[in-house]
């Protein structure tokens, strides 16, 4: 009897996150339409480059306004990859497809069309965070993604919740939600926690859940790491 191995890797999910720009036209759209000139002639290829999604949910367009909105932002050479907010109705399959769920960022700071700019002194400047700290835990229903470095956090993750990081996972309390380190790529990323209950844990893409964890470190201080294609969880007793 012949007995195939598979010799392919096994298949992974690996999580990406990337800023979006998203412009919210208002009415009357042509007075919109010319502050987008102004930005553009004030700070030349300022949406160059940009992931941009136009939310038009207080505009309400029909089917031709909106194809007049898009054709106008293709003109001006902004490329749109989503819209938000737009009836089912009034979207054409040529149209950007429609998104949702997205959570608010920071705003981003337009240019100063009346200022003349004046040369700043030289600066030292600082080193970039690559940690992020919590002081206190993480609520059921709630996410912290990180995919700079390293996340802490002071108090438990509750069940429901999740952390994401780009490096390792430091939790002082109980872990019952979801743990995802190296969520870009990194498989020396590690997990800690002081008490483990975990959901799921996952590390550059390879993942259990807690029906693959079983019960044998249920509710001990571990560390999670991989070695090849495999996830180590270690005592730290």
């Amino acid at each position: 009897m012949t007995i195939a191995v598979r010799t392919r890797p096994s298949l992974r999910f690996r999580g990406k996150s990337f800023l979006a720009l998203v412009l919210a036209p208002t009415v009357p759209l042509r007075d919109w339409l010319e502050d987008v000139d102004a930005v553009s002639k004030s700070s030349p290829g300022f949406f160059d480059g940009r992931a941009i999604i136009v939310d038009v949910s207080a505009l309400k367009p029909s089917k031709s306004e909106l194809k007049f909105l898009l054709a106008a932002l293709k003109m001006r050479e902004i490329r749109i990859i989503g819209l938000e907010g737009a009836a089912a109705a009034v979207v054409d399959a040529d149209m950007p497809a429609p998104v949702n769920g997205g959570r608010p960022a920071g705003d981003i700071e337009m240019p100063d069309f009346d200022a003349v700019p004046i040369p700043a002194a030289p600066q030292s400047q600082p080193a970039p965070v690559t940690a992020l700290m919590i002081e206190g835990s993480v609520r059921s229903g709630q996410s912290v993604i990180h995919t700079e470095g390293d996340v802490t956090i002071l108090g438990s993750v509750a069940s429901g919740a999740e952390v994401v990081a780009g490096g390792s996972i430091h939790i002082y309390g109980a872990l019952r939600g979801r743990a995802i380190a190296g969520c870009t790529g990194n498989g020396k990323a590690r997990i800690f926690c002081s008490k483990f209950e975990a959901e799921l844990i996952a590390i550059d893409g390879l993942y259990k859940t807690a029906d693959d964890l079983g019960s044998k470190f249920r509710g001990q201080p571990i560390q999670v790491n991989l070695d090849g294609e495999s996830m180590i969880l270690k005592s730290m007793d």
